[in-house]
């Protein structure tokens, strides 16, 4: 069962996410991801990326057309049997041109021995209104 304290860390290392993005550290991405996390952004064109070298490869490829600010808002966490934790979560993206765009992150985190990982995580585009 997760405790208070693993579910601080948990939403620590969800946050602290967008704070390296926006610090351009991708350096300390292992701070927060597995060395060999799956990173999908398929749904924003960018493919499925396979390792903290990819993921900072295609980040700093980027380049300029990163928001200038992340913010990560609403994470909810569930415990799998195994003892594997799901997150999800709501992203805000602010542009440099003021304009803001919504994801949602789906991530898949595991304890390992240097603390709570994130090993998968699937970001999604919010584009269009719930539509009952």
């Amino acid at each position: 069962m997760l405790t208070a304290e693993d579910r601080f860390a948990i939403t620590d290392l969800i946050n602290l996410h967008g704070h390296m993005t926006d610090r351009g550290d991708f350096d300390e991405l292992h701070a927060v991801f597995a060395e060999e996390v799956t990173y999908d952004v398929s749904a924003l064109g960018g493919g499925i990326l396979v390792g903290l070298t990819a993921y900072r490869e295609a980040a700093l490829a980027l380049g300029d057309a990163h928001p200038v600010a992340h913010h990560v808002t609403n994470i909810v966490l569930d415990e799998a049997p195994d003892g594997t934790v799901r997150a999800a979560s709501k992203g805000l993206g602010v542009m440099r041109d003021g304009s803001v765009g919504s994801v949602t992150y789906d991530d898949s985190i595991e304890r390992t021995v240097a603390g709570w990982k994130i090993t998968r995580r699937v970001v999604r585009p919010r584009r269009a209104p719930l539509r009952p």
